[in-house]
C-alpha cells in the first residue's frame, strides 16, 4: 500500500510543534553514525529551516516545506516508511526538502527526488527516496 501526503500550507514554528530531538531511523546518505538532529528556524517566516546535527557540530541541511515552492508536489510513500517512522497516521508526517544552497535564490535546488519525512509524534525521520524518474534531485526552487 502506498500512502500520498498532500501538501498543506504549514509553516514550521505555526504547524509543526517544536521537536527538541529527531531520531533518522537510518542516517542520511554519506553521513553513517548521525542520527540525532534537530529542526531549527532560520528565518523569520519559517520556511527556511535547517536539520542541525546533534552529534556532529557544524553539519546542518537546510530544508524547506515543498508547498511554498512547489504546491504540486504530493510524494508516495511506501507503507512500510510509516511502519518504520512508527507512524500511526499520515497526518503525523510532514515532508520537508533538503536544499543545495546556491550562490543566490535563483540558483538554488531542492531535493524532490529525496524528501526527509518527519512524524512530529514519534520525533523520527527518514530521508525516502522515492521510485519517481520525473522527481529531479535538484530542482530550481524559483522557476
Amino acid at each position: 500500500m502506498i500512502a500520498t501526503m498532500e501538501n498543506t500550507t504549514m509553516s514550521v514554528p505555526t504547524d509543526v510543534p517544536e521537536i527538541p530531538v529527531i531520531e533518522l531511523v537510518q542516517p542520511m546518505p554519506g553521513f553513517p553514525g548521525l542520527a540525532r538532529f534537530a529542526l531549527v528556524q532560520v528565518d523569520d517566516d519559517g520556511v527556511l529551516c535547517s536539520l542541525t546535527s546533534l552529534d556532529e557540530p557544524g553539519l546542518r541541511f537546510l530544508v524547506v516545506p515543498p508547498t511554498p515552492f512547489f504546491p504540486d508536489y504530493a510524494p508516495e510513500v511506501e507503507e512500510e516508511v510509516l511502519g518504520e517512522l512508527g507512524s500511526s497516521s499520515v497526518d503525523d508526517l510532514v515532508v520537508l526538502c533538503v536544499l543545495t544552497a546556491g550562490s543566490s535564490l535563483a540558483s538554488t535546488t531542492a531535493n524532490l527526488a529525496a524528501p526527509v519525512v518527519v512524524d512530529i509524534s514519534t520525533h523520527r525521520a527518514l530521508q525516502v527516496v522515492l521510485d519517481d524518474p520525473s522527481l529531479s534531485v535538484a530542482t530550481p526552487l524559483i522557476a
